[in-house]
């Protein structure tokens, strides 16, 4: 059987919560979190990149706990008001057109907005990533290119750097500078799908992390509830609880969310590691 472990995106707070969710997995059962992060498919999306790349590097789970709760942190504060881009997001996005044609004038939108410079950002992720390397393993990483708006999705033979793939995957329009790889540029791999399950169709079960609640409303299908229950495998999903949601405040963005985040994730990774236990045994 063909596993995978997909990780959501979520800003900020998903990476912390993703990671603190495996920690706290791993408190109460060490093999179901090394069986977790030994997955044959690591798929990030955003946020879910940056944590599946961790994990392909064969860092310590301690260790990326650590580095979610340290006082000090490369992550940078955009300054963005949330509520304002969300607004010009949700209008482009409720004009007519095919979900592609949507995506594009959002890609748009990320073109014309002033951000930091691209190699601002990229210093960033690449602080963010204990290695610079593609593991030798099935790891994936979904962006989208600005220009079409159709998913595309990194593999170790892409041929493109690993922090590039990261920092185009979590390239959040409007927030960050859409990312130049060859002669494209790319935006959030998050943006249609927070989760793009359909870049794990080959795998027979499938365990999801996904730091939202479970019925976030989204501007595509079904959302990210509907998305999963269509996986034709099977699924475990573990999805953002109440404690996780107060503890991501109202940016996820923000560098402070990071450590709340981190501890919401492993409490609630300690409780949900006897379901993942059990999901996994079959």
């Amino acid at each position: 059987m063909k596993r995978g472990l997909i990780l959501a995106g979520g800003g900020l707070a998903g990476i912390a919560w993703e990671t603190g969710v495996l920690a706290g997995i791993a408190d109460e059962s060490p093999d179901t979190a090394a069986a977790l992060v030994g997955s044959d498919v690591l798929l990030g999306t955003s946020a879910g990149s940056a944590v599946a790349a961790a994990l392909g590097s064969g860092a310590a789970l301690a260790e990326l706990f650590a580095r979610q709760i340290a006082d000090q942190s490369h992550e940078i504060d955009s300054g963005v008001d949330i509520d304002q881009i969300s607004a010009v997001f949700l209008s482009a996005l409720s004009e007519p057109g095919s979900p592609q044609e949507r995506l594009r004038r959002i890609g748009a939108i990320a073109l014309a907005t002033g951000t930091v410079p691209e190699a601002v950002r990229r210093a960033v992720i690449a602080h963010r990533l204990p290695s610079h390397d593609w593991p030798d393993r099935d790891l994936r990483i979904t962006a989208i290119p600005v220009d079409t708006g159709e998913l595309v999705v990194f593999t170790p033979e892409s041929g493109v750097p690993l922090v590039d793939a990261v920092a185009a995957s979590c390239a959040v329009p409007g927030v960050w500078p859409p990312v130049t790889i060859g002669d494209r540029r790319y935006m959030d791999g998050g943006v249609g799908s927070s989760v793009n399950t359909a870049a794990a169709a080959d795998c027979d079960a499938v365990v999801v992390l996904v730091p939202a609640a479970e019925f976030t409303p989204s501007p595509f299908g079904t959302g990210t509830a509907g998305e999963i229950a269509a996986f034709a495998g099977l699924t475990l999903t573990v999805y953002a609880d109440d404690e996780a949601l107060t503890a991501f405040g109202r940016n996820p963005l923000d560098p402070a969310c990071r450590r709340p985040s981190a501890v919401a994730g492993r409490a609630q990774g300690r409780r949900v590691a006897g379901a993942v236990e059990e999901f996994l045994s079959h």
